[in-house]
Parts: C-alpha cells; structure tokens; sequence
C-alpha cells in the first residue's frame, strides 16, 4: 500500500497543500545546494595532487621543480582560505562594536517599506548582531540612521 494513501484520510486537504509547498521548497533548496560549483577549492586541488602523485609512472616520476610548484600553489591557496576566515572573524567583531555603541541611542530602521524609530534598549552580538528597538530585535544591517 502506498504511503501517500495511507495518510490520505488522515490529513485536510489543506495540510496536505501546506506539506506539499514544503517538500517543494525542500527540495528546491536541496537542488541549489547540489549545483557544482566551477572553482576549485583546497580539498580540490589536494585530490588532484594526491591522484597525481598516486598515478604517475614510477620510471618517469615527476620533477622536483613542477611538485615544487603544485606544494606552493597549495600553500598560497591555503593562507587565502585562512585570511578569508579571518577577515570574516573580524568583520564579525567589527559589527558586534558597532552594535554596542548604539546601545541607548535613537535610531533609524528601516523594516521592509515601513520606517521604525526608537531607542536601542539591548544588543545581541555573536557574527549576525541584532538590536532591540520598541520591544522588537532588528538586524544591525536595517540600521539607516543613528541620532544624537
């Protein structure tokens, strides 16, 4: 017996509409996360030497001045990733000051078409900061005004 006609009876046809626009978007974000991405990355680029390395004929192994090269193109793809981490960290820490001082300020936000001003009464931090305005938390990124 199929699942689906098992649950049939059990749910309205409205739930049965609601789980099936999750499923949708389930599905559809699953398939976005599944497209290849067209540069390669550090794990990428170390199978491609580790199958090199493991492939290449033993009488003519490859030459020390080429590996050379591959290790040094490792190494500077490597420190990339790790100052691109490290800039992210920042720009985190950067933002969480930010927020900080608009504890007890009147602002400016910016909500969708409506425009919302208050006090910032409390600060969240960690790497996406939020403040608290009339009772609400709204993300630093809608602050459009900060006043004295």
């Amino acid at each position: 017996m199929d699942i689906g006609a098992q649950f049939e009876g059990m749910m309205s046809s409205a739930e049965r509409a609601r789980l099936g626009s999750q499923i949708d978007a389930f599905n559809k974000e699953l398939q976005g996360s599944r497209e290849s991405s067209k540069q390669l990355g550090r794990d990428d680029f170390l199978k491609l030497l580790i199958t090199q390395l493991q492939n290449q004929d033993p009488t003519a192994p490859m030459e020390d001045k080429q590996f050379i090269a591959q290790m040094a193109q490792f190494s500077t793809l490597e420190q990339m990733t790790n100052m691109s981490n490290d800039f992210r960290s920042l720009s985190s820490v950067l933002g969480s000051g930010r927020a900080m001082q608009m504890l007890g300020r009147a602002v400016e936000i910016v909500a969708g078409d409506a425009t919302v001003n208050g006090v910032v009464e409390e600060v969240t931090g960690g790497e996406f900061p939020q403040v608290l305005v009339n009772d609400r938390y709204y993300d630093l990124e809608q602050v459009s005004r900060i006043k004295n």
